[in-house]
């Protein structure tokens, strides 16, 4: 039998898909609580974690990401879940890369291990004891022979070049991948500069994953692109947006929204706008296509129905979805019958069902992560003019 080939090697010969958004499809189905969004369901409810690995892994996708997100020991500390805090960032994620690896070889799938921004950058603790958090999490991923690093899900440049530098000791290829829009991160910098620092900082492949839609995160991936170009820097990019509608999201994407994070049904994409997704990503160039939050298996099918003939296959799950609606020819009724075309699915304004309701939403726009003394004193205020003086304060304390 040939080697697997790695990730690199893939990337450099066609595309790679991703899986989607572990997550929130895990607080949905009841095995994660929101708010931490800390991932103990690894050795609390192993089974439905492998359960979501495997129906990705049907789906099409490439790459079994180790559910751990947010899994450093300062962020597990504070997460407020008395049942779960005997469980420490060495458990969880050995965990984690045990039930990735088990589905990834049922298919010819490679396995990620991740990490993501800190408690202790954003306590302003500094560089090394920031990267204390992330090297315990990589001295497991390579315990565990992971195929490549994830750092994604990070908001300010400089912390995520400081987990590039310890992820890069382990050998292994790295992606680094930015919860960013077309603005840029935190402290302004633009999203071309993020992308042209990540590179040189010595990832891989670089990108944009979260708080975006897809079709916002391409928009930033085209600048990320244009400044790469500009500089003469050859790397992958990767794509992992939300699966929720953004249009009307500012810097801080959909966690400004008032419908985060329990009332974001109606803004959750159709598998036909996944269509067009990695359609628009492969053509600008993005050769990693995935998901992240609200992503679930249909959407993942989706994009690997979209490129199989830059793939040379189908996904297994396809064997229950004709391209295009085509099973609908079956149906019984004939007015949906008539609905088996792509341009039907394609030209389609998907309605809401909820009278009076606006098609967008007024963000909170606070444009920048404030301590949590801020949003403490945010949560006890007892009047607009109050709250206005806070959002002064916290912007100022931010350096805005």
């Amino acid at each position: 039998m040939a080697p697997k080939k790695g990730l690199l090697q893939r990337l450099n010969e066609g595309v790679v898909i991703g899986d989607g958004g572990f997550v929130f499809a895990l607080e949905k189905r009841g095995y994660v609580k929101a708010g931490p969004w800390t991932p103990e369901a690894t050795v609390e409810n192993p089974e439905a974690v492998r359960q979501l690995h495997r129906e990705f892994l049907r789906a099409g996708a490439d790459v079994m990401q180790a559910f751990t997100f947010y899994a450093s020991d300062d962020k597990l500390s504070n997460r407020g879940n008395e049942s779960s805090k005997k469980y420490t960032c060495r458990g969880i994620n050995d965990a984690a890369c045990h039930l990735a690896r088990e589905v990834a070889e049922e298919g010819n799938g490679l396995v990620a291990g991740g990490l993501s921004q800190t408690p202790t950058y954003l306590s302003g603790l500094g560089k090394e004891n920031t990267q204390k958090e992330f090297q315990r999490q990589v001295d497991v991923f390579v315990e565990n022979k992971v195929d490549f690093l994830i750092a994604e899900y990070f908001e300010h440049v400089e912390e995520i070049e400081w987990a590039i530098e310890v992820c890069l000791k382990s050998g292994l290829p790295v992606v680094a991948s930015m919860c960013i829009g077309p603005e840029g991160d935190l402290h302004g910098i633009p999203a071309g500069e993020c992308a042209v620092k990540m590179a040189k900082a010595g990832a891989h492949v670089v990108g944009i994953n979260c708080h975006f839609d897809p079709f916002v995160t391409l928009e930033g991936l085209k600048k990320m692109k244009a400044a790469l170009d500009a500089a003469s820097i050859k790397v992958h990019l990767i794509a992992q947006p939300l699966a929720y509608l953004t249009p009307d999201a500012h810097k801080q994407g959909f966690i400004d929204l008032p419908e985060f994070p329990f009332a974001l049904e109606s803004r959750i994409c159709t598998r036909w706008e996944m269509h067009r997704y990695a359609r628009e990503a492969y053509n600008l160039g993005v050769r990693y296509i995935g998901g992240c939050c609200g992503f679930e298996p249909y959407h993942i099918r989706a994009v690997a129905e979209e490129l199989a003939t830059e793939r040379g296959m189908l996904p297994k799950a396809s064997e229950k979805h004709e391209p295009w609606a085509g099973g609908l020819k079956m149906h019984t009724k004939p007015w949906v019958r008539a609905r088996a075309t792509r341009n039907y699915w394609e030209t389609l304004k998907p309605s809401s069902g909820r009278p009076y309701c606006s098609s967008m939403s007024k963000p909170d726009n606070w444009g920048v992560t404030a301590g949590d003394s801020i949003l403490k004193q945010k949560t006890e205020a007892t009047s607009e003019a109050e709250i206005s003086q806070l959002r002064t304060k916290a912007k100022t304390v931010n350096g805005v």
